[in-house]
Formats: structure tokens, sequence, C-alpha cells
């Protein structure tokens, strides 16, 4: 693109491509990702029952609060529509680039409807579960869904201070919308890396053409010593 000069379509997605690259590596370099079965296991609520003093009590294998707070700081320039690193942008971008290429357009397809099913839902119905609250002071109830519950955390809480979905998760407390987050981060993160690695699949055969220090630069830290 010349100074001055329109930007071509081939130019626009290119740039959000290579704009995906930059913010992915993170996510890949992530201590959640260097498990890639445990993360799978992840985007799925896994409970255990077990039996206490003729009890029922539920457990929840979750890894650390700061883990997966960590990792939703590395996501979070990826999930915003706005930012060209969205990951619908660099999706459109490779069908765009594999438009004739049956098997990547049948692979693009796939990834954007697992996309809206485990990220960004479009109802509440598509939502994994829901949680219920009561209050025994006035006798009503408060419910959500995960999807719902789990932004309430990571952006109310963690990433952001969004006053609006900290209010709506407040009657949850810590613990439930933290639940609810967990599986998002993961299922965020497994697309993400999926998406990543066809990227590079695809710059190997040169159907895209990325700048070779947008692959080689490092993105995180080995060692803080």
């Amino acid at each position: 693109m010349g100074r001055g000069q329109p930007e071509s379509i081939d130019e626009k997605h290119q740039r959000c491509l290579e704009a995906y690259v930059v913010r992915a590596r993170p996510v890949e370099e992530h201590s959640l990702a260097a498990d890639w079965d445990a993360l799978l296991a992840l985007t799925q609520m896994k409970i255990k029952v077990c039996f206490n003093d003729g009890e029922v009590q539920n457990r929840y294998e979750l890894p650390p609060e700061e883990a997966v707070e960590s990792a939703a700081a590395r996501l979070t320039p990826i999930l915003p529509e706005k930012e060209n690193c969205f990951y619908m942008k660099a999706l459109a971008a490779l069908g765009y680039i594999c438009q004739k290429s049956p098997q990547d357009t049948k692979w693009t397809r796939a990834a954007r409807a697992e996309w809206r099913t485990r990220v960004n839902p479009s109802t509440r119905e598509d939502a994994d579960y829901w949680v219920m609250v009561p209050n025994t002071a006035t006798g009503e109830h408060h419910d959500l869904d995960a999807h719902r519950l789990a932004m309430a955390r990571i952006y109310g809480d963690v990433v952001h201070h969004d006053p609006e979905q900290r209010q709506e998760g407040d009657a949850f407390g810590l613990l439930d919308p933290f639940r609810a987050a967990a599986p998002l981060v993961a299922s965020s993160m497994v697309s993400t890396i999926e998406l990543l690695n066809h990227i590079r699949a695809l710059n190997e055969t040169n159907l895209s053409q990325l700048q070779q220090e947008i692959s080689e630069e490092r993105v995180a830290l080995k060692s803080t010593v």
C-alpha cells in the first residue's frame, strides 16, 4: 500500500492475520497451554461427587485462580470486535485467503461455529448451565447463565472494572463466577491456539505470507532471573 493510498482487501486481511498472530502467541506460551490434554479437559465443567460422613459433596477440578486470570489477561486483546486481532476478523481473513480450498473453508466454518457456541453464545439457552442463588432475607432469587456469569468475573473483576457486569455477578460471590470463567477461558485458549496453528500451516504452503519477525520474536519470558 502506497502512502496515501487506500488499503486493499488483501492488505486488510494480511494486517488482521499478523495482528492476530502477535496476540495469539502469548496465549500459546501460557502455562495452562503446556498440558494440551488438561486444557481440553478444562473446557468442560467436571464435577466429582464425593461422600463424606453420609453427606454428598461436589468437588470441582480447576486450576489456581491466578493461572486462569493471567490467561484471561492474555486473551483480552483477541476478544473485542473492535480490535484488528479479534478472533473472528482473523478467521474471516483466513476464509478469504482460502476461499478456493474446500477443506480449509470447511475448517473455517467449523471453527466459527465452535467459537459462537463455546465462547460467544448468542442466546441464554446456548449457555452450558445456569446458577441460581436465593436471597433468604427477601425470598427473591437471582439466576444467571454460565456465560454471563463468566463475563461478570472476567470483565467485572479481572481485566476490566465494568460496573454493570460486576453488579450482575455480585449476588453469586466469588466461587461460582470463577467456576464459570475457567472453562470459558480454556475454550478461548483452545480456539485461539488452533487458529494460530492453522495460520502457520498455511504460511508454510505460501497461501499466507506473514512477516518473519512476527512468527519468531519472543513473546513471553522463559525466566525472570
